[in-house]
């Protein structure tokens, strides 16, 4: 009985997929008009394979000195570009700093070139000039017509492997270049080693190490070929000094393997007029072994068309999640393309057996859990994964697994702040591990052991050597002269205490819970009341004489300023509100964020907030500001939080290729969209709690993991109406701005009573 019940559910949501159609709604190539671009090539949900086409390659300094192209480039792919250089691998979505970009593939006819060359230099090296109208894509899938061979490029994927497809002319001389010295954020000493072996005539497999971001990151590769090809060769670029008694050898033809450090490849074939030559290339962590069991065990064949069926099958899964009806055909387009960036990462980083690279260095085996990469934290505590909890709870618990695992490898015991493919970065403030962690627990969707937990999360809490920490324990704040970015670490700090502090509860230990909710109030030793703002504050206990509010750059703050960054005390909002002169003061202060334009000088030198992303003085373009919109609430004026929450969804998202205000931030921008167009939003992650906003939906049915459903329904829903009179919950006024995560998971039915200005 219960297989047969199994059967008809996942009958179910295949029909209901098949009749929405989801994919249709999502548009790959929304991303930042000048920023890192999210990429729009083929991946499927939460997958290690990120195929995608690079539009240029920008060197990561011209004459020793920081190339700011650079940034625009950190996805590989600007939608203005006419050229594309090849497809490679891997690739962040739109983080605002980058490493990846692993082995870059690129179909060629004619007389072999192996030098990129020059964008706005056609045929100056191997690179294809291309017209928008044949690029095509879509979940899991991407088309590209490559103007200078006469080269159809289609490609799809599997989690593990990306599959490639290109149509060829009739030529004697068609090529495929794999270029193992490409990458992204590129500098000369970037690749530290690349080994190559010609298993067969239509087999190679190998790996390359990078040092970058990831400053020990090691991928490994299996490429397989529909067609034997005829001959082979490849071409060294760095200065070799010794070479042993491989000098007995012609290794740049038909020499069966070949390593170095700066290595293009190429693969040669006669081809007929539309004869198509497929590429399955598989990745792994772990070794070539792996690499080629992900291959044979995920496409064992050569049906491109069922793997592409395949993987829009599992976005339709994912997406089906949520179902909406909008006010318009624009704005459904830009939720499933908002929902469909919330899958891109963390990705699986695991081979089919479960084994992975660890962060030491070796190879473990997950157990019980699934094992994940790239978590961008500072920006995903504070929407994404609340969002996961809530529509992907099971993944989410495998991600806390993950960081768990992290903890465990690590030499420091400390869990993970930024970490991608086996490293940890450190990139940003904060160590927000226990904010997921936190988050899960009381959300009850992980079954991690909360004691161990709560060690971990105390430990990296007092890891002293970490950005100011030792001063944080010592002062009580981290002291401007001793640590920059001083108020922001002390507030990131004072919040990830009060996770701490719901993580010791949970496990019954009272000393550690008080212990972490004094912490937690730390805020208050940079609030000085005399400027009104959260200050710097240095080691002798003065707060810094030298301050403009609307600096970021040496004012004790990162990414923001002490208008928008100072408002982050979000496990204490009624309090931080009573210090700063109560409810009106407050909300005439939050008046002047939005209505205040922010001067150019304050905003040139940063290359993560933009024109486009910002309100006034206050930066949607960047995360520590999410909350802000929401704050209103613990005010007398929530119908403010109604209004600014529905002008910066109309402003801030569109379903054009600019369609983002900042960096998507591995989901963080697109998770904000999500849960505030249902008519929510997560301002306090590790409680019970959601503030609610003003949902743009005019109605959704969220399908919960647990088999429950929650609909949500407007009434009176309009572009003019955006202030909300009413809500209920089956059937309940709900008071106090607030909806319980308890609550909603139970299903039923929420209901928003729409109006215009009281």
């Amino acid at each position: 009985m219960k297989n047969t019940c199994f059967f008809f559910l996942v009958s179910c949501i295949f029909i209901t997929m098949n009749a929405q159609n989801l994919t249709t709604y999502v548009n790959p190539f929304v991303g930042t008009k000048n920023m890192g671009h999210t990429f729009p090539g083929a991946t499927a949900p939460f997958g290690m394979v990120q195929l995608s086409p690079e539009t240029n390659q920008v060197p990561y300094a011209i004459d020793g000195k920081y190339n700011p192209e650079t940034y625009r480039y950190c996805s590989g792919y600007q939608y203005n570009d006419k050229t594309i250089f090849g497809f490679s691998h891997t690739h962040f979505s739109g983080v605002g700093h980058s490493d990846l970009g692993d082995f870059l593939v690129m179909p060629t006819t004619g007389k072999l070139n192996l030098e990129p060359g020059e964008i706005g230099k056609p045929k100056s090296g191997y690179h294809s000039q291309f017209s928008k109208n044949t690029e095509k894509a879509s979940p899991g899938f991407y088309e590209v017509f490559l103007d200078d061979y006469g080269v159809k490029a289609e490609l799809t994927t599997s989690e593990r492997v990306g599959f490639h497809r290109y149509t060829f002319p009739k030529s004697s001389e068609s090529h495929v270049i794999l270029d193992l010295m490409s990458n992204i954020y590129n500098y000369d000493s970037k690749n530290v080693w690349t080994f190559v072996r010609v298993e067969d005539n239509q087999t190679v497999v190998g790996y390359r190490e990078t040092t970058g971001w990831a400053r020990t990151k090691k991928v490994f590769f299996a490429m397989k070929f529909s067609k034997p090809f005829k001959k082979y060769g490849r071409k060294r670029y760095e200065k070799v000094e010794y070479n042993g008694f491989y000098r007995k050898f012609n290794e740049n033809e038909n020499f069966p393997e070949f390593a170095g450090r700066q290595i293009r490849a190429y693969f040669d074939f006669d081809t007929e007029k539309d004869e198509q030559i497929l590429v399955k290339f598989a990745l792994s962590n772990t070794s070539t072994n792996g690499a080629l069991k992900n291959l044979e065990n995920e496409i064992p064949h050569w049906n491109f068309d069922q793997v592409r069926k395949e993987t829009k099958q599992k976005w339709e899964k994912e997406l089906v999640k949520i179902q909406v009806e909008t006010l318009n055909e624009k704005d459904k387009t830009t939720f499933y393309t908002a929902l469909y960036h919330t899958m891109m990462s963390p990705i699986l980083y695991e081979d089919v057996d479960g084994k992975y690279l660890g962060l030491d260095q070796n190879i473990h085996e997950s157990k019980g859990f699934t094992n994940y990469s790239i978590f961008s934290l500072w920006d995903t505590y504070r929407a994404l994964h609340p969002l996961f909890n809530f529509i992907q709870p099971k993944r989410n618990n495998d991600f806390v697994h993950s960081m768990m695992a992290h903890y465990d490898q690590s030499v420091h015991k400390a869990l993970p702040i930024w970490s991608h493919y086996a490293n940890e970065n450190w990139c940003m403030i904060g160590y927000h591990s226990v904010s997921v962690i936190a988050d899960a627990i009381v959300k009850g969707t992980t079954d991690i052991d909360v004691n161990r937990a709560l060690t971990a999360s105390k430990n990296s809490s007092n890891l002293k050597y970490y950005d100011g920490i030792e001063y944080y324990l010592k002062y009580g704040y981290v002291p401007e002269d001793k640590s920059g970015s001083s108020v922001s670490k002390t507030l990131e700090y004072a919040y990830d205490d009060w996770a701490i502090a719901q993580i010791a509860k949970k496990a019954g230990e009272k000393s550690s819970e008080n212990e972490y909710l004094k912490r937690s109030e730390n805020y208050v030793n940079v609030y000085n009341a005399k400027s009104g703002f959260m200050h710097p504050k240095l080691s002798d206990g003065t707060f810094k004489t030298e301050f403009d509010p609307m600096d970021t750059h040496g004012q004790g703050f990162i990414e923001g300023n002490a208008f928008n960054y100072g408002l982050y005390v979000p496990q204490n909002i009624s309090h931080m509100i009573e210090m700063m002169g109560g409810k009106n003061k407050f909300s005439k202060h939050l008046d002047e964020i939005f209505t205040t334009e922010i001067a150019d000088k304050y905003i040139e030198k940063n290359e993560d907030i933009t024109r486009d992303g910002i309100i006034g003085n206050y930066v949607h373009g960047n995360e520590p500001g999410h909350h802000i919109p929401y704050l209103y609430n613990w005010t007398n004026d929530a119908w403010k939080t109604q209004e600014r929450v529905r002008m910066i969804m109309r402003k801030m998202y569109t379903p054009d290729a600019d369609g983002l205000c900042g960096n998507d931030d591995a989901g963080q921008m697109s998770a904000w969209y999500v849960f505030s167009a249902l008519g929510f939003y997560p301002v306090l992650p590790g409680s019970d709690d959601y503030a609610i906003g003003s949902p743009l939906v005019k109605s959704a049915k969220i399908n919960l993991e647990n088999g429950k459903i929650l609909n949500i329904k407007t009434e009176n829903q309009s572009e003019e109406n955006v202030y909300v009179k009413k809500v209920m919950l089956n059937g309940k006024v709900v008071k106090n701005n607030t909806l319980k995560h308890s609550e909603l998971v139970k299903g039923g039915e929420l209901v928003f009573v729409m109006g215009g200005r009281r």
